[in-house]
């Protein structure tokens, strides 16, 4: 059978002495800068909801929302018993072990608190937030398959790759399907959405139709994703990513629904 051989790539960009630059630090790095620029971008453009200055100052409050929040879940969804039995490896971030789910609830809660001191409404502050969430989604997924990791599962299609830790069976780079769909096509079908004003005037619209559509985009990559070993496959076959998806899909089509109901501002 034929197949494409994992390239020669290094996880690790930079190692001077003690200190190493990974590639997946970096691709945090890129997610919430262009994250940042496009949101300042896209403040100025709608001068009637949150200012330039409102994101500019909640970009910390989202890194770290991100990293707790993302390790949390993935400690909570993945690999409760492990970390149960040795709570100090939770610290050890830089191992790996990150929850896009997790990570979305740390945001949202760091969002709630933020809106909150600045009494600025919830949905009018999380349009613009879901907008630019697809530029880290797209990097991290690259950083995924520089890392060798979250490959998919075994196939007999052309472009199948033998990853490193994949075994001798050729299998599907599902790392670039979940660029491509929850990085490249979500972000292009948000920026044409915010670019209409009916749509964005009705506060919620915009930040439903991300839940809606990556839980969709999510749930259809994990079918050529290889299942995490710990828990494989779940009830009625379906991976941890489909189960979290689910509520995803379902909540953000409530919120579009509420929100294209509700006068525009």
């Amino acid at each position: 059978m034929l197949a494409l051989m994992f390239p020669p790539l290094d996880p690790v960009l930079v190692s001077i002495g003690p200190l190493t630059i990974r590639w997946y630090a970096v691709a945090y790095l890129a997610g919430f800068i262009f994250g940042w620029w496009q949101c300042m971008r896209l403040a100025r453009q709608n001068p009637s909801g949150p200012s330039p200055k409102d994101y500019d100052d909640f970009l910390t409050w989202a890194v770290i929302g991100t990293v707790l929040g993302g390790r949390l879940g993935y400690i909570l969804f993945y690999q409760p018993d492990h970390y149960l039995s040795r709570p100090l490896e939770a610290l050890k971030v830089w191992e790996g072990g990150m929850s896009f789910h997790g990570g979305m609830m740390g945001v949202i809660l760091a969002a709630l608190w933020f809106v909150r001191k600045r009494k600025i409404p919830f949905f009018a502050f999380s349009d613009l937030l879901a907008c630019v969430v697809p530029i880290g989604l797209f990097f991290g997924r690259l950083a995924n398959f520089v890392n060798g990791e979250l490959f998919g599962r075994v196939t007999d299609v052309p472009w199948g790759m033998i990853f490193p830790r994949g075994g001798d069976l050729p299998r599907h780079p599902s790392q670039f399907y979940e660029a491509g769909l929850e990085g490249f096509v979500l972000f292009v079908i948000l920026f044409l959405l915010a670019r209409i004003p009916a749509i964005r005037q009705r506060y919620g619209v915009l930040s439903g139709t991300f839940l809606a559509l990556y839980g969709s985009f999510r749930f259809c990559a994990e079918f050529f994703r290889e299942p995490d070993p710990q828990l494989g496959f779940l009830y009625a076959g379906a991976t941890m990513g489909q189960i979290l998806c689910l509520p995803m899909v379902l909540i953000g089509l409530s919120f579009v629904v509420w929100a294209w109901r509700r006068k525009a501002t």
